[in-house]
């Protein structure tokens, strides 16, 4: 069974960081694609980045570009979010996703995974 535990989340100030965490477990690590999307209240689910962890190739949107990291720990079949310069625009329930026919990250993260984590919430004040 395929299950995804994120953590992490918590309230900061702007400029602010955080690094979010999702433990993955029940399907193989090293050959898929893993993301992170977010939802803010009245908003619908978008995507924040994805990482093939058989390459490694990333990918993110223009609004998160140059603060946002997304990176794997094989060993552990974890994922991490390290969120940088936060903004209260990025105040969302942050999920880990993956979908076990897509080991492209560009694929996952313009389609919507069929595997998802249970969510954190960030919270950024101004």
């Amino acid at each position: 069974e395929v299950q995804l535990q994120a953590s992490g989340g918590g309230s900061v100030q702007a400029g602010g960081s955080l690094r979010l965490a999702c433990a993955a477990s029940g399907f193989t690590f090293d050959d898929v694609a893993v993301g992170w999307f977010r939802q803010a209240p009245g908003k619908e689910r978008e995507w924040v980045s994805c990482l093939s962890t058989n390459n490694d190739i990333t990918h993110y949107p223009d609004f998160v570009k140059g603060r946002f990291t997304i990176s794997s720990d094989k060993a552990t079949s974890t994922v991490y979010l390290e969120m940088n310069d936060l903004t209260p625009e990025d105040t969302a329930v942050y999920y880990c996703a993956t979908d076990l026919g897509h080991s492209s990250s560009y694929a996952l993260c313009h389609s919507r995974p069929t595997n998802w984590g249970q969510g954190t919430l960030v919270t950024v004040s101004s």
